[in-house]
């Protein structure tokens, strides 16, 4: 017993990053167990039904509470221990695991099951995201910012390598069950860890001063921060548009068209997805390591542009394994420095203690854009992209050439309009004042941070 407890002890001593990094591992692990059982989910559900509408409503229903809550959570965030709001959601989740593996072991398991656990999990997701993004703050000093950013974008690339490779072996060998009973391990994984670790609360600030009330002003407060700053507002809206137009194809329709085109190859899908995981860890690397550029705001922006311009092309001509492997490499390799420039911006500018309500706001009328994306992309490619792009369809003659025809083709036709639209939106952003010198104009909340960006 005395042993036991001296070794919970050791970890009471770490501090700083040495804390974020053990919270970056658990999470980490579970974030893999959570990816494996998604993607045997869509291959299950694609089994079921062969359309790109019914894997495209996964991702709405993930979104939908995700987006409802989001408000609350982030006063809840601001007020209560922030490791507490982790460790309850993601014992959350993990009931939604477990409550999908008894269906499916049972027999039971339907489409609509599916559809209403994505959305419960989405649901304590809209408190675990800004709680874990507001702790990195209070964890790491502002000049660790693009690295801690880099591991975590680091983490979910590598996550896109490796859960769909483990998900495809445990399938070869075992069956849904055995992927989900392994996300269950991942989750108990990531609760020791939040056990071992302290998340110090962030000190008083004057924003926060002005924050408090009842839970309504509270709840308004996120809007009122965002709106008073054009820069973040602009940023904010800029980063909502790269968000819809990504969710229309990457996430939307790829799963569904690279099973289209290879006539349902789960382990053609399984390398696209390791092609993007592989060059998301490429990119997280380089960010952790190198870090990034003076202004964040190029590498948010440009880079955007440039994955856009690249990665969709490609994926809209791309008619075999190869070219769309490269798609993904070429695509996948900018988004560490994307996610890692954007979050840095705001956790410089917006004061610790009120991360959770502002994030909390930021990401729900950012990924206000992704259910709407998933409800429209399934319809648009099943209805009208799929049938003309067909043989003789009304848009065949048009693009045929160029992004081919048949099974496939109409959603690699919607993947050629996101490369112009994503390319346009992020280039719209340096034509506005406010979003260009975001940096510049908006103090910094810390003094360390103030001398950073000065140097």
């Amino acid at each position: 017993m005395f042993s036991i407890l001296r070794w919970f002890r050791q970890f009471e001593r770490l501090s700083g990053m040495q804390v974020f990094s053990l919270l970056w591992a658990g999470q980490f692990v579970s974030l893999i167990g959570t990816a494996m059982t998604r993607f045997a989910l869509l291959i299950w559900a694609y089994q079921q039904t062969g359309e790109a509408t019914t894997l495209a409503l996964l991702g709405f229903f993930s979104f939908i509470l995700y987006v409802a809550f989001s408000p609350i959570a982030g006063v809840v965030v601001d007020r209560l221990d922030r490791r507490l709001i982790l460790l309850v959601t993601d014992l959350g989740a993990g009931l939604m695991t477990g409550l999908m593996l008894l269906l499916y072991s049972t027999g039971q398991l339907q489409i609509w099951h599916l559809y209403l656990l994505e959305a419960l999990t989405g649901a304590f997701e809209a408190f675990q995201v800004p709680a874990y993004h507001a702790s990195v703050s209070v964890l790491v000093p502002p000049r660790q910012y693009a690295r801690a950013n880099g591991l975590r974008a680091l983490a979910q690339s590598a996550t896109n390598v490796l859960s769909p490779f483990l998900a495809g072996l445990v399938l070869q060998v075992a069956d849904l069950s055995a992927v989900m009973l392994i996300d269950l391990a991942t989750f108990g994984a990531a609760w020791i860890t939040l056990l071992l670790v302290r998340i110090p609360r962030p000190q008083r600030s004057d924003s926060a001063e002005e924050a408090r009330g009842s839970l309504s002003h509270e709840m308004r407060f996120g809007f009122r921060y965002i709106r008073q700053r054009p820069g973040l507002l602009g940023l904010m809206l800029i980063f909502t548009g790269i968000t819809f137009i990504a969710a229309l194809t990457y996430y939307g329709v790829m799963p569904a068209m690279i099973l289209a085109r290879t006539s349902g190859d789960e382990l053609a899908l399984a390398t696209v997805r390791g092609g993007l995981g592989i060059a998301g860890v490429a990119g997280g690397l380089l960010v952790s390591t190198v870090g990034l550029p003076r202004r964040r705001v190029h590498a948010a922006l440009g880079f955007a542009a440039a994955s856009f311009l690249l990665g969709d092309f490609l994926f809209a001509v791309g008619r075999t394994l190869p070219v769309w492997t490269f798609a993904a490499l070429v695509a996948e390799f900018f988004v560490p420095f994307i996610v890692s420039a954007e979050r840095s911006i705001w956790q410089v500018k917006v004061p610790p203690d009120v991360q959770g309500r502002v994030f909390a706001v930021q990401n729900m009328l950012r990924n206000a854009a992704m259910p709407l994306a998933y409800l429209v992309a399934g319809p648009l490619a099943d209805r009208l992209f799929e049938p003309a792009m067909q043989p003789g369809g009304v848009l065949a003659n048009v693009f045929g050439g160029l992004v081919g025809t048949g099974p496939g083709a109409g959603m690699g036709l919607m993947f050629l309009c996101t490369s112009i639209l994503g390319m346009t939106i992020c280039l719209l952003g340096y034509a506005i004042p406010a979003v260009r010198r975001v940096e510049h104009d908006l103090p910094d909340h810390t003094p360390e941070a103030v001398a950073l960006e000065a140097a």
